[in-house]
């Protein structure tokens, strides 16, 4: 992990909490996930947009520390633009990745961007499945 002489975080991690990337919310989502981190109280919702199966356009929000923010900056730059399978394979670990390691203490906060991410993308999955389901009983009436 690569840090500032001073600093526990990684350039990574600061660049994404100083400089945070697709920050906000979606009106008109097609899939919204939450996760929360019962051990700190930190807080992440994430909105997707989706067309022909790749996420077209991601926000996120979050209510944590600095690890937790720049978590949901890089999770929603890894998702973006990526077909709705690879965006679902994005884990924990993806995320560490991309941020250039976390210490153990702020481990569980790639977690945090990583399940809000499952979250939205089953909110979107069982919206379609919901769907086509209602299409599917109004041509059998």
């Amino acid at each position: 992990m690569t840090t500032g002489a001073d600093s526990p975080y990684s350039d990574a991690v600061m660049d994404h909490f100083r400089r945070p990337r697709n920050v906000g919310e979606l009106d008109d989502a097609d899939g919204v996930g939450t996760a929360g981190a019962d051990t700190c109280g930190d807080v992440m919702r994430i909105w997707i947009r989706v067309r022909d199966d790749r996420i077209e356009d991601i926000r996120y929000k979050c209510r944590g520390c600095p690890t937790a923010i720049a978590c949901g900056s890089a999770v929603t730059e890894l998702a973006k633009g990526r077909h709705i399978d690879e965006a679902d394979a994005i884990t924990a670990d993806t995320v560490e990745t991309e941020l250039g390691g976390l210490s153990d203490e702020k481990r569980h906060c790639s977690n945090l961007g990583a399940e809000a991410m499952a979250e939205a993308i089953w909110d979107y999955t069982h919206r379609c499945i919901s769907a086509d389901d209602r299409d599917g009983e109004s041509q059998d009436v």
